[in-house]
């Protein structure tokens, strides 16, 4: 009991907080899911309780990354634009859907992520740095060179470090302190390639998509090493077929973990408070999986499904897929985002 309320307490104290907070100031909000449409050059929202579009903004062509402050009232997106020389990072104010900054960044830009007050933006880019832009004076300020292709960016709860997964050779996560003047201040190795991250809502483990894993890994952040090595249990049908994983986020209530294997259209959930992570649920989609996030209540999860272009609902309580909501062209990251309405 213990070892699960370690992991709930600061989770269910930070949304009191910010739900206190928020109805001191008399904020109405909208919980919408943010979807980027990889192939395309829009981005799809979605009210979540509703299903219905809110909105689509054209923001360029390859939407990839995504990152929002914590008061929702911003969206920060980044443009790969395959055609182009460099990429770019933009900022969206989420109540008008208007596009109010754009700053180039370099060459294909993946998945970025911000301090919760969105003062610093970390910016994966294929030049094998990460760009580190500041979001009030909207310019890059610094790059950390982590070899590699960079690709998939983790920030910690409290907004004071960074976590950098990179593709590629270097196959460990590099830990930032932002504070420290965006000081590299450790690595965690892992045993091959690293794919998309999540992270502990205490900071104090990360868990990590690798290639040539059905499966992931766990890590003691303190220790910076690898603890424990998961992997899924299949079904007999796809034994012989090629996968990888690709997705993976921890449930904001910390009760559970849930991983994407592509090729095997399986959605894989493991629970996480007997700190064994045993396999508890295998959910089948229509097509290849690629990204998986949640609302903060822990009520849904978001799969998309980017070979059909759509992003599939799953009750969190049930595991059924509820709905599959029509997308973009390709559709892989998503966040849920509460954007105040009034």
């Amino acid at each position: 009991m213990l070892y699960q309320l370690r992991f709930v307490l600061p989770s269910i104290v930070c949304w009191t907080l910010l739900l206190t907070a928020y109805s001191q100031a008399g904020d109405k909000r909208q919980r919408q899911l943010w979807i980027t449409n990889a192939y395309g050059d829009d981005v799809h929202i979605y009210e979540v309780g509703t299903w219905k579009v809110v909105r689509q903004i054209k923001v360029g062509w390859n939407p990839h990354g995504i990152s929002a402050t914590a008061d929702g009232r911003t969206v920060h997106v980044a443009i790969e634009n395959f055609k182009a020389k460099n990429g770019e990072l933009v900022w969206i104010d989420s109540l008008t859907g208007t596009i109010t900054a754009r700053v180039d960044v370099g060459p294909r830009p993946n998945e970025n992520e911000c301090t919760p007050d969105g003062k610093w933006i970390y910016v994966p880019c294929d030049d094998g740095q990460w760009w580190v832009v500041d979001g009030e004076k909207k310019q890059v300020v610094t790059k950390i060179k982590t070899a590699g292709r960079p690709h998939n960016t983790v920030v910690s709860p409290d907004g004071k470090r960074m976590y950098l997964s990179p593709l590629g050779a270097p196959q460990r996560v590099t830990i930032v302190d932002v504070e420290r003047n965006h000081k590299v201040i450790g690595e965690i190795p892992f045993d091959n390639i690293t794919r998309p991250p999540a992270i502990s809502s205490d900071e104090k483990l990360f868990f990590q998509n690798i290639d040539r894993l059905i499966g992931f890994q766990v890590a003691d952040i303190a220790q910076r090493k690898v603890i424990r090595t998961v992997k899924h249990t299949i079904d007999e049908d796809q034994q012989g077929k090629n996968s990888r994983c690709h997705g993976l986020a921890v449930r904001p209530d910390q009760q559970e973990i849930w991983s994407c294997n592509v090729e095997h259209h399986t959605l894989h959930i493991h629970e996480m408070t007997s700190g064994e992570y045993r396999q508890t649920h295998r959910v089948k989609l229509p097509g290849r999986i690629y990204w998986v996030c949640f609302s903060p209540d822990s009520r849904y999860g978001f799969v998309s499904v980017r070979s059909q272009s759509q992003v599939a609902v799953v009750d969190c309580k049930t595991k059924a897929v509820l709905k599959l909501l029509p997308a973009g062209r390709e559709p892989k990251r998503t966040q849920v985002i509460d954007v105040p309405v009034n």
